[in-house]
C-alpha cells in the first residue's frame, strides 16, 4: 500500500488549507442538495401493509409510534436465510441512540422479509434493541424496492436490496417522501445524516444542539 508523502509542517498546512476549500464547497453543495430533497413531492401510501413485531401485528401507521416521521431501514434478510446480511448488520451497528431522532419527531424501524421467528434470535444475538418488524406477509419490501423503475424481482420473488425509506404522516394519512438504496446508504448512520433524508429535515430549529439522550422529553 502506498503511503502519503512525508513533508514539512508548513507544506502539510498549505495542502490542508487547499483541501479545506474543497471540503467547504462540498458542505455547501450537500446543504443545497438536502434543501432540494426536502422539496421533493410525496405520494400517499394507499396499501394496507401489515407487519409482525415484538407486540404482534402492526400497520405502517403503527410504526410511526405517534411521531410525525418514520425512517425504515430495509434490512436484507430473506425468509430462507438463517441470519441477516453482514453489510446491513454493520450499517445497523452505526445507528446511534434513537432518543435523538425521537426528540425530533422521527421514529426509526427495521423491516425484513424474514419471518419474525427468525428475526428475533438474530436480533438477540446482535444485542440490538431497535424496533424490528417482519414484512413476510406483505408486499412492503417488494413495493419499496421498485423505486427508479428497477424491477428487482426474479421468479416472482423480490431480490434482497439494502435501503432506507422515509415517510411522513398527516393524522392517519401516510406519505412516502424519499428512498435510497445500495451506495445511497454510504455515509449514513448518524442522527443528522438520517434527518437530512426526511421531508422535515433537522426539526425543530436548532436541533443540531443535542442533549444527553436521557434528558429528552419524548
Amino acid at each position: 500500500m502506498s503511503l502519503p508523502e512525508i513533508v514539512s509542517r508548513e507544506r502539510w498546512r498549505a495542502a490542508r488549507e487547499e483541501l479545506l476549500l474543497k471540503e467547504e464547497a462540498l458542505t455547501r453543495a450537500r446543504e443545497a442538495l438536502n434543501a432540494e430533497r426536502r422539496r421533493l413531492p410525496m405520494v400517499e401510501v394507499d396499501a394496507e401493509y401489515v407487519f409482525e413485531g415484538g407486540d404482534g401485528k402492526a400497520t405502517l401507521l403503527d410504526l410511526f409510534d405517534g411521531r410525525a416521521q418514520l425512517i425504515v431501514h430495509h434490512f436484507m434478510f430473506a425468509p430462507e436465510w438463517e441470519a441477516g446480511c453482514p453489510n446491513c448488520a454493520a450499517f445497523l451497528d452505526q445507528i446511534g441512540h434513537l432518543a435523538h431522532l425521537r426528540a425530533r419527531g422521527t421514529s426509526f424501524a427495521v423491516v425484513s422479509r424474514a419471518p419474525f421467528t427468525r428475526i428475533l434470535p438474530f436480533k438477540a444475538r446482535m444485542g440490538w434493541t431497535l424496533p424490528w418488524y417482519s414484512s413476510y406477509h406483505s408486499d412492503f419490501t417488494r413495493d419499496f424496492n421498485r423505486d427508479f423503475g428497477a424491477t428487482l424481482v426474479v421468479d416472482d420473488e423480490p431480490v434482497e436490496r439494502p435501503g432506507i425509506s422515509c415517510f411522513l404522516r398527516e393524522h392517519d394519512r401516510v406519505f412516502h417522501t424519499y428512498s435510497a438504496h445500495d451506495r445511497g446508504l454510504d455515509g449514513l448512520g448518524s442522527t443528522m445524516s438520517l434527518l437530512d433524508l426526511t421531508a422535515l429535515g433537522r426539526v425543530p430549529e436548532g436541533s443540531d444542539r443535542v442533549r444527553y439522550h436521557d434528558e429528552y422529553e419524548d
